[in-house]
Formats: C-alpha cells, sequence, structure tokens
C-alpha cells in the first residue's frame, strides 16, 4: 500500500472562480500520474485568495461572515471543482476511482498564542496606501508579503486533530481519492456543548502534514506559484535547492530565508512530515509537477543520510 498527500496552494489556484476548472488542468494531470503509479490520495488545498474575496463579497452586501464558516463554503466550492475535474479525467484515461469531498473540522487549542498574533494572510495584495486605511478603518491586522504587497493576516493556530479522520482513513481503505481538509479545515474547539468554531485560518501545510501522519502516508507533494524552494529569494544571489535534508532545511529557515507568509510554512510542515516517518516531500508548481514526482524538477526534502533516486 503507497499512500501520498497532496497539497495544492490557494495562490496557485487563483483563477479558479468561474475558469469551470480550467486552471485545474496541470495540477490534475499531475495527480492522475501519481495514481497510475498506484498511490492512494488524500488532496488539500489552501484557500488565502478565495477566503479573502469571499469576504469582500459578504462585505459589500452587509452580511457577517466568520473564518471558520468562509472555510466551510470554499472547502465545498474549491473541492466540488477539484473533485469534478478530477474526476472526468480519471475517467478519460480509463481508471475507475471515485473522488469525494469530506467537508474536514480540525480542533485547536483555544489557548493557542496564535489567536492573539495573527501571522496567516488571506486575501488579495493591496498597496501600502491600500493596508493602511483598510487597518484604520476596518481594524485589520496587515502585513508585508513576500514582496509582492500588503495582505491581511488573521489567527492561524496550531491544528491538535482532525475530527473526521476515520472516516477519511475509511474512504481511503475502500479506494476513493479522498479531498478534505481544505483551507487548513475548520477551526473548531472544544467546549462543554460541543465542537464550536472560531474566527482563525489553519495552515493548511501543517494541516496536510498532520494529515499524512495519520493517513501513513510515504509522500507530501506540495504544488505552489514557484517551480521549487530557493535560498535568498529574490537576490542577485537566489540558489535554487533541488535535494535538501530536514537538518539544513532547519539551519535555512533559522536564518531566515523563508518568508513566514509564503514558503516558511510549507518548510515547517515538510520537517515535520519526515520526522514523524515521511520519506519524500517535493515542492514545485504544477507545470513542473510531472518531472518534480520522477525526481527531475522541483525541491526534495528527504531525512538525513537518504539520497534521491531519480528516474
Amino acid at each position: 500500500m503507497k499512500r501520498a498527500i497532496w497539497a495544492i496552494g490557494g495562490n496557485s489556484l487563483l483563477n479558479l472562480e468561474g475558469s469551470g476548472g480550467k486552471s485545474l488542468k496541470p495540477t490534475i494531470e499531475g495527480i492522475v500520474y501519481l495514481i497510475k503509479q498506484g498511490y492512494d490520495l488524500v488532496i488539500t488545498h489552501g484557500n488565502g485568495p478565495q477566503v479573502g474575496n469571499l469576504f469582500l463579497a459578504f462585505e459589500e452586501v452587509d452580511i457577517p461572515l466568520n473564518l471558520d464558516e468562509a472555510d466551510a463554503y470554499t472547502q465545498g466550492f474549491m473541492g466540488y471543482l477539484i473533485q469534478r475535474e478530477l474526476r472526468n479525467a480519471l475517467v478519460k484515461t480509463g481508471i475507475e476511482v471515485d473522488v469525494v469531498t469530506v467537508l474536514t473540522q480540525v480542533i485547536v487549542d483555544p489557548n493557542d498564542p496564535a489567536f492573539g498574533k495573527p501571522t496567516k494572510p488571506i486575501g488579495r495584495f493591496y498597496s501600502r496606501e491600500e493596508a493602511d486605511r483598510l487597518a484604520r478603518s476596518r481594524g485589520w491586522h496587515m502585513m508585508f508579503d513576500a514582496h509582492r504587497g500588503y495582505r491581511r493576516v488573521v489567527p492561524s493556530p496550531e491544528p491538535k486533530s482532525i475530527v473526521e479522520i476515520d472516516a477519511i482513513r475509511e474512504l481511503l481503505d475502500k479506494g476513493y481519492i479522498v479531498i478534505a481538509g481544505g483551507g487548513g479545515g475548520i477551526p473548531v474547539i472544544e467546549t462543554t456543548e460541543g465542537l464550536q468554531g472560531v474566527n482563525a485560518v489553519i495552515d493548511k501545510d501543517l494541516l496536510s502534514a498532520l494529515m499524512g501522519q495519520l493517513i501513513g502516508a510515504s509522500l507530501f507533494v506540495i504544488t505552489t506559484s514557484i517551480d521549487r524552494v530557493y535560498i535568498n529569494f529574490h537576490k542577485p544571489n537566489q540558489l535554487p535547492l533541488h535535494e535538501v535534508t530536514t537538518d539544513k532545511l532547519r539551519k535555512y529557515l533559522a536564518d531566515g530565508h523563508f518568508g513566514e507568509g509564503s514558503m516558511a510554512p510549507k518548510i515547517r510542515a515538510a520537517i515535520r512530515f519526515i520526522e514523524s516517518g515521511g520519506d519524500r516531500v517535493v515542492i514545485t508548481s504544477p507545470e513542473k509537477v510531472i518531472p518534480a514526482i520522477d525526481g527531475r524538477e522541483g525541491t526534495h526534502i528527504i531525512g538525513t543520510g537518504v539520497h534521491l533516486v531519480k528516474r
């Protein structure tokens, strides 16, 4: 049995709305390629840009919306498009496997320090002037993100457990491809009255690493808007990373090479996945993911003493 977790980046799905799923094509082709190699698969996805757009739409009609509710909305919408396009592609290639989307709740700690220090970017990029205006008028926390402008940031607590994990495992055991944990999962806390949604966004890569551990995945694929991980990103001495151990990655992370609003959470998730028993993490763009799976593109994160075998 081979199992994999595949995290689709929200920024790599920026044109999903209104496209009828066309922007998914390279990602879907990569997923089909992996399924052909015999992997059972759970697919997660980001939703930062989509949640931001949803909030803007709800504000225009003066309807309040909590972050947990926004995540549920986008889990359903984005899960539907991924599920539909993947099923269509599988049918065309003669693979008879059903795809199902699971609305996924993730338990967080109400005392997590993240609630007092918002860091998770959502929504579109703004100029400095726009960011200052939104901070004053709406009380938003704004942060400069990855040399592309300012974004709203919200609390991002650690994922502790997945409410629907038993159902997800059972679906995998029965041969389904599962889309779950969209946007990092719907954040909930345990109370004396049961589960209660909270105003937060869980990082989808950290949730994916936890999901991968709980389903026994050996491979973790992260597709994002760049072809591989770089140190000294956007500097004259920028250097791409092809094969890198978790020990080296931890040093690069401590040295500040990865932005908190972009690559740093992916790096932390990759380290956690490998150190919890995973074999390999691949980070690349949707367009390069097939050769990356074969070891010829992208960044490959492995444990110390392990070497990548190229095909």
